[in-house]
């Protein structure tokens, strides 16, 4: 049996390595007792500036009579723990004829097909970008001025678009198969702290490793990629999914699971058109605050030695506005980055390496629009205003791709010019002063116009200070549900068809989409034989 101890509290300064005495005195047991522990949470308590505290949970094994003795004992935030364990489902017995089909790259498909393999199915994944090796290259020349590439940039390639935005791994659900996709971001490279830390961040600068560390592993295990290659559409005999076609030739297949992403606008369209179901669905957006890393770990820190054992401070903010405003993607010490899948468009995001180096702070602040606040009852109809808006903000920016951006102050009181001469920004191509009220919706914009000085308040007035805007920030989910069976995760009427992730409207993050995939995984293995057998 092993013991959970809870609410574990030790100043910042305090390193891991001494867990083990502090956690023999919560026991009242000799530290030699510990024989052995391990992190299941790992947070920052904040709140008192100037002393920050690490907050614990850990789980401990010790000598069979030191716990026969603890369990007559009465000792707070102490019980016993017993971890789930990573469900693996017997392999069904239907013959598969062709290898199950992976539909986009992103963290969806990347953990259907690494599960696949590893049951031996192996799976084919298909990506319409190029690999990561190559997005690399185009992403520095697209940020040097050069010419947008359609198919391999932020958004489209290996990985999908969390490959160049930040990979935070925060996700609020819990469970054996979060625990089991942390752990395989750990063996492709990601660092071990991630499987217990509150906000585990892997930093841009790690993602491009991690995605070909997961690619090996699949091409190792029998699975294949085929890069630029495009969904096209779907070949459905009897409501069954029989195969594809791509942009590279038609595919045989009946089991497809379908990780998409948000932003494959052209994907939704073919989907519609072919009759698979979905419907509009609330989505975020608004714009991205930036502002002096210093200012925010001033904010956060009471102590300056904090900076050297934390790092770069972060924040999130919520304010109720019309609309509930809200930070989102907080990327200390980072880039603005642009997040563009379709030219004639603008939109913006965030990103940060590990190191969290760079001058600048930044972060969305979003609003959450309804179905019922769209023009349209139509399915894509969020995805129509999303384009609507980025198609102001890429005139704004002279057709360049530049990011249009103004003050923070000049945006509360409705100047259309800004009140500096310079205005600094992380956006590497360039940006070009502007009113961002063009590029939002009215409820967003009065959302925010109110929401802004109730997060200013909080921040006794240092929010806002020497803060820019730019926008729009429109990719903070998808606009659009692909509908599915609650048990089987198959579309009605497209048997075969597994729609997972963010762009099927069914996550929210990198791990929530990861640990979709994965589900729709098992549900293939249940019912059907490995293909190696």
């Amino acid at each position: 049996m092993s013991l959970r101890v809870t609410n574990l509290r030790l100043p910042v300064e305090v390193p891991e390595a001494d867990l083990p005495e502090h956690i023999a005195d919560r026991l009242c047991v000799a530290v030699d007792e510990v024989t052995s522990w391990r992190i299941l949470r790992k947070s920052l308590d904040a709140r008192q500036r100037t002393s920050l505290q690490f907050v614990y949970t850990v789980q401990v094994d010790l000598p069979s009579e030191t716990e026969a003795w603890l369990s007559k004992q009465s000792i707070r935030e102490v019980d016993a723990f017993q971890h789930r364990s990573f469900e693996d489902p017997a392999a069904g017995s239907q013959a598969l004829e062709d290898r199950p089909v992976i539909v986009g790259s992103g963290p969806a498909g990347i953990l259907a097909a690494h599960y696949l393999a590893l049951r031996g199915y192996r799976p084919l994944v298909l990506e319409r970008g190029a690999a990561v090796k190559e997005r690399v290259p185009a992403i520095r020349r697209f940020n040097s001025g050069q010419a947008f590439e359609q198919e391999n940039n932020y958004l489209f390639g290996e990985g999908g678009a969390g490959t160049f935005s930040d990979g935070k791994l925060t996700c609020r659900l819990s469970g054996p198969d979060i625990d089991w996709v942390l752990e395989q971001f750990v063996e492709c490279g990601g660092k071990p702290s991630i499987i217990y830390e509150n906000r585990p961040h892997l930093g841009s600068n790690r993602l491009p490793m991690l995605v070909r560390n997961f690619r090996r592993k699949i091409e190792a295990l029998g699975g294949e990629y085929r890069f630029q290659c495009r969904f096209e559409g779907l070949d459905v005999v009897d409501g069954k999914i029989r195969g594809i076609d791509t942009s590279s030739g038609y595919i045989s297949a009946s089991q497809v699971v379908l990780g998409i992403g948000h932003s494959a606008r052209d994907t939704y369209e073919r989907l519609y058109e072919s009759g698979v179901p979905m419907e509009a669905k609330a989505f975020q957006l608004g714009l991205r605050i930036e502002q002096p890393q210093d200012a925010i770990n001033t904010q956060k820190y009471g102590r300056p030695e904090y900076l050297h054992i934390l790092g770069a401070a972060d924040y999130t903010l919520q304010a109720k506005a019309q609309r509930d405003v809200y930070t989102f993607c907080m990327c200390a010490g980072g880039h603005i980055i642009p997040s563009i899948s379709e030219p004639g468009m603008f939109c913006t995001n965030g990103m940060s390496n590990s190191r969290h180096d760079t001058p600048f702070a930044n972060s969305g602040l979003m609003v959450t629009l309804q179905p019922s606040d769209f023009d349209s009852d139509h399915a894509l109809a969020g995805v129509e205003l999303q384009r609507q808006f980025e198609a102001v903000a890429y005139k704004m920016g002279r057709g360049e791709y530049f990011s249009p951006i103004q003050l923070a102050t000049d945006f509360m009181a409705n100047r259309s010019q800004s009140s500096s001469s310079t205005m600094v920004c992380s956006y590497k191509r360039g940006v070009v002063e502007g009113d961002l009220s063009r590029v939002l919706p009215q409820l967003v914009l009065r959302s925010l116009q109110q929401g802004l000085p109730i997060l200013d308040r909080k921040w006794n007035g240092n929010f806002m200070k020497d803060a820019t805007l730019v926008g729009p920030e429109m990719r903070g989910s998808s606009p659009v549900r692909i509908i599915r069976d609650r048990e089987s995760m198959q579309s009605p009427g497209f048997d075969g068809l597994y729609p997972v992730g963010e762009g099927a409207g069914f996550a929210g993050g990198i791990i929530s989409a990861a640990v979709d995939g994965l589900i729709a995984a098992k549900k293939i293995v249940e019912t059907f034989a490995p293909l190696n057998t």
